[in-house]
């Protein structure tokens, strides 16, 4: 099989694999190449697969979409965090988690200047609040 896993803005993963395994809203799958072409929804968990070496890999993801035609497995998803095992992924993730909170933090201050600034010029137009 070979999987592609896109984000909006790259390819994240592009390679030939044995198996995958990921998690949509009813449980977990594994995908292996003779599976039966398949489409679902994915959502927020790990996603792991495994190279033709053997070596085990695994992705914190957020939803998306997965579909699996003939040898071709194509997972897209908003957000990706690649890890070479579950305890670095998880410190991974959380440090990303941190990251987010702070531009959420950043971007409601910078609305709130922006509302405030706002009504302020609208008062000084003669508006009623």
């Amino acid at each position: 099989m070979h999987l592609k896993l896109l984000l909006p803005t790259e390819i994240l993963i592009d390679q030939a694999v044995t198996k995958v395994t990921a998690e949509a809203e009813n449980g977990s799958f594994c995908l292996l190449p003779n599976h039966i072409d398949f489409v679902t929804a994915l959502v927020p968990g790990i996603l792991s697969f495994e190279s033709q070496t053997g070596a085990e890999f695994f992705l914190a993801v957020d939803e998306g979409v997965l579909v699996k035609q003939g040898a071709i497995v194509q997972v897209s998803v908003r957000n990706a965090v690649r890890g070479e095992n579950l305890e670095s992924l998880q410190q991974q993730v959380q440090q990303q988690f941190r990251q987010l909170d702070k531009r959420e933090q950043q971007a409601r201050s910078v609305l709130a200047r922006l509302e405030t600034s706002f009504v302020r010029e609208f008062m000084e137009l003669g508006g009623k609040p």
